[in-house]
């Protein structure tokens, strides 16, 4: 849903300099068809004549001025500029109602009912250089998440490069604000805000209401590291520390860096996957997984511990084992497919 940045009080002032410049023009009107009329028409007549011309009613001249060339003028000049006065308090009315408390109701109402339909989706808390950068993988992925900051600036920057996201404004930390991004069905929770303590609150909130949840933390000390990972956090990334080391890789293995880089910019959206193999497909070969699915390519093999590279499409899997696959977005939502027929 996208919208513009709202300033309910900038619109506020908009709107009354509106309507006082839409006054001045009635008064201006009045007053001048009065002086052009003369006595002989009341304050009443020089008001309705005033108001007809600028709405271009076009009823008859409740003051006749056609004698007076000076009215002529003064008729075409309150019509003029009537009419862009008129048009400027319409649209400051319509723009002071799209960000007023009623529609904001109405976003909010419409988000909940959106989020309600969800399931199986991520939400991510807090959408700053980091939180922003993990929201638009997901999309660019194909992965439902809810997108969830105090600071609706940050909001409005995000929905700009995507108007459809689904978001709530408010505080990540609290529980009310969690359930209803639906952490209930969610699959995992982001706590990616600026500050350590907040991302610490919000996997410990996170984690209490539903112990099932998959929650990653953003930690900028990484003397925190620890105490996150201890209120609830499932695991904790140091942006600081991968990005020294990733600096690292840059230099000494710039291919191998390339590549990866590769797998998470690629306008394509190809990906390295992680895909639970499920017991109803032991057995099973992966060629399975290739049939009618040409998006996806298995790389690596996980089972007890080991790795098993390069696996054949002849090989048999296993429940349990974690398959590596280098997959587009639409390649890896089939495979998902094929993983719950199977019972996954």
């Amino acid at each position: 849903m996208m919208e513009q940045a709202s300033n309910p009080a900038r619109a506020l002032r908009h709107l009354t300099f509106a309507f006082l410049a839409l006054a001045a023009i009635m008064l201006t009107g009045t007053v001048g068809y009065r002086i052009l009329g003369g006595e002989q028409y009341s304050w009443l007549d020089c008001f309705y004549m005033t108001f007809i011309t600028l709405t271009t009613i076009g009823y008859i001249e409740a003051v006749d001025v056609r004698q007076y060339e000076y009215g002529r003028l003064f008729t075409v000049f309150i019509g003029f500029t009537g009419i862009g006065v008129l048009g400027y308090v319409l649209s400051t009315v319509t723009a002071f109602m799209l960000e007023s408390d009623l529609n904001s109701s109405w976003r909010r109402k419409k988000m909940k009912q959106k989020i309600a339909q969800m399931e199986g989706h991520y939400i991510v808390c807090g959408v700053g250089l980091v939180g922003s950068n993990v929201a638009h993988e997901l999309a660019a992925t194909g992965r439902a998440c809810v997108i969830v900051d105090a600071n609706m600036s940050a909001i409005h920057h995000f929905l700009e490069a995507h108007p459809e996201q689904v978001w709530l404004h408010g505080d990540a930390t609290s529980d009310d604000m969690l359930h209803a991004a639906g952490v209930m069905r969610a699959r995992g929770v982001f706590a990616v805000a600026h500050d350590d303590g907040t991302n610490l609150v919000i996997s410990l909130s996170a984690k209490q209401i539903n112990p099932a949840l998959r929650v990653v933390a953003r930690c900028h000390d990484t003397k925190n590291v620890e105490k996150t990972r201890r209120a609830g956090a499932d695991e904790v990334v140091s942006p600081d520390f991968t990005g020294g080391l990733r600096l690292v890789s840059a230099m000494v293995r710039p291919n191998i860096a390339s590549f990866l880089d590769d797998m998470f910019k690629s306008d394509d959206n190809v990906r390295i996957e992680e895909i639970a193999v499920p017991e109803a497909l032991s057995g099973k070969t992966l060629s399975v997984l290739y049939q009618g699915n040409s998006g996806s390519l298995v790389l690596a093999m996980r089972r007890d511990g080991n790795w098993l590279l390069n696996p054949s499409a002849q090989h048999a899997m296993r429940g349990g084992d974690v398959l590596m696959v280098m997959a587009t977005a639409e390649g890896r939502i089939r495979l998902e497919q094929l993983m719950r027929g199977a019972g996954y």
